[in-house]
């Protein structure tokens, strides 16, 4: 298992790959010292990306720079992934560029609306944020729901924003029409 961190315009990413594909993503926002602990306890080493890893990176640079980039055809390494958590993330990598879906919808197209809640522990728990589009799954009602990822649901706007979705503005916030 292999990693590599590299800088955007959104801030420093680090990646983790197997010879199967793309393990885990951390999103910018958490401290150097930080991430290169959690990279170390997972056993990555630090790694020369592949070809296919270097696109990766590629692609994520663009992503970060507001270019509409679709993840589809990224290999994943999903070994260990509770069942549960896979078919919810076969479901979201279906929700393109710009789109949005709700923790509801997806508990529907899973069968049982009641799922929503283990729907989003699914989201909160995705090792691969971004790729597999967490961002993307919004609360009844067009609200920004959870985001564990470092920020909070003020990075997931942030996400959502350079895919030209717009939530309104903030919980506790006003947003006035002049």
């Amino acid at each position: 298992m292999y990693s590599t961190t590299f800088p955007t315009a959104l801030g420093e990413f680090a990646l983790v790959w197997t010879d199967r594909g793309i393990k885990r993503v951390f999103l910018p926002g958490g401290e150097p010292a930080e991430v290169a602990g959690r990279l170390a306890k997972m056993g990555a080493e630090p790694g020369e990306p592949t070809r296919a890893i270097a696109a990766v990176l590629d692609q994520v640079e663009d992503y970060a720079e507001g270019e509409e980039i679709d993840f589809a055809s990224v290999s994943l390494d999903l070994e260990g992934v509770p069942e549960f958590h896979r078919r919810c993330y076969d479901i979201l990598l279906t929700i393109g560029w710009g789109k949005t879906t709700t923790y509801g919808d997806m508990a529907r197209q899973l069968g049982d609306v009641g799922l929503s809640r283990a729907v989003g522990q699914a989201m909160g728990a995705n090792p691969i944020p971004l790729i597999i589009p967490c961002h993307r799954v919004l609360a009844a009602g067009n609200g920004a729901g959870g985001f564990s990822a470092p920020g909070g649901t003020s990075s997931k706007r942030v996400m959502l924003a350079l895919e030209g979705v717009s939530m309104g503005a903030p919980p506790g916030q006003m947003q006035f029409a002049f």
